[in-house]
């Protein structure tokens, strides 16, 4: 193993983050997965720390959770539903650089058409504002994925500022953030990891906002992972919404 893997091995060895206890078991044990696969495959350490750095390790280790969990049964979510696209949180969606780049391209070529913002003011314009379809769903983040709820009125209730039991967030979400989080600690000092704000990147894809320009309005303050995390740590260690794990 060369010097420079052995060093990142230890540094997410030594990575701490807010993330819920379990979370963070999984996440360590995902990107120290993900390293070593990637060098078996001759993928250069610069590489991978540049996979840590750009959120693209924590979006493959959740896929791969979601591909493997199971769905709550009973689940009420359906095409257009969209109550859950209202974005109306101080955060407005926490999502990756990797994320956001794939955002921002996939709704680029849409500039200047109406956007879910023509259906409620704090919709992600991602959204057909007619069908309140997604038109990136492809590119649609870890975020977006993993919300789930077994009852659409109480999503309904929740974009209006109400909670209610039903709408909620699948296990692998919580791993995810906690990979943001320990790649964070991980690479502090060396390189910068950050998050961005969903609703802002896809506003100013459609919009016509280059994706650098984009990212710059988009930009996360490090306060706002940390406050998802907390968030994250609450709701896994918690009583789970009716219907969810």
């Amino acid at each position: 193993m060369s010097q420079a893997r052995g060093d990142l091995r230890n540094r997410l060895a030594k990575a701490r983050t807010q993330a819920a206890a379990g979370a963070a078991d999984r996440a360590r044990r995902g990107l120290t997965a993900f390293a070593e696969a990637s060098a078996a495959r001759g993928v250069s350490t610069t590489e991978i720390v540049a996979a840590l750095a750009d959120g693209t390790a924590a979006v493959q280790l959740g896929r791969v959770g979601l591909s493997g969990a199971p769905f709550p049964a009973g689940l009420d979510c359906a095409r257009g539903c969209a109550f859950c696209c209202i974005l109306g949180g101080a955060d407005g969606g926490t999502i990756t650089e990797a994320e956001a780049r794939a955002l921002h391209a996939a709704l680029a070529p849409l500039a200047g058409r109406p956007d879910g913002r023509d259906w409620h003011p704090d919709a992600c314009a991602a959204l057909d504002p007619e069908t309140r379809a997604c038109r990136a769903y492809d590119a649609r983040p870890m975020i977006c994925r993993s919300y789930v709820s077994t009852d659409v009125s109480a999503c309904e209730s929740v974009a209006g500022g109400t909670a209610k039991p039903g709408p909620g967030t699948l296990g692998p979400y919580h791993d995810y953030l906690a990979a943001i989080g320990l790649g964070r600690a991980a690479l502090k000092g060396t390189r910068r990891v950050t998050t961005y704000a969903l609703a802002r990147v896809a506003a100013a894809a459609v919009e016509g906002r280059s994706p650098d320009d984009t990212l710059s309005e988009a930009r996360h303050k490090p306060s706002e992972l940390d406050a998802e995390l907390k968030r994250s740590r609450r709701d896994a260690g918690g009583a789970r919404p009716a219907g969810l794990p």
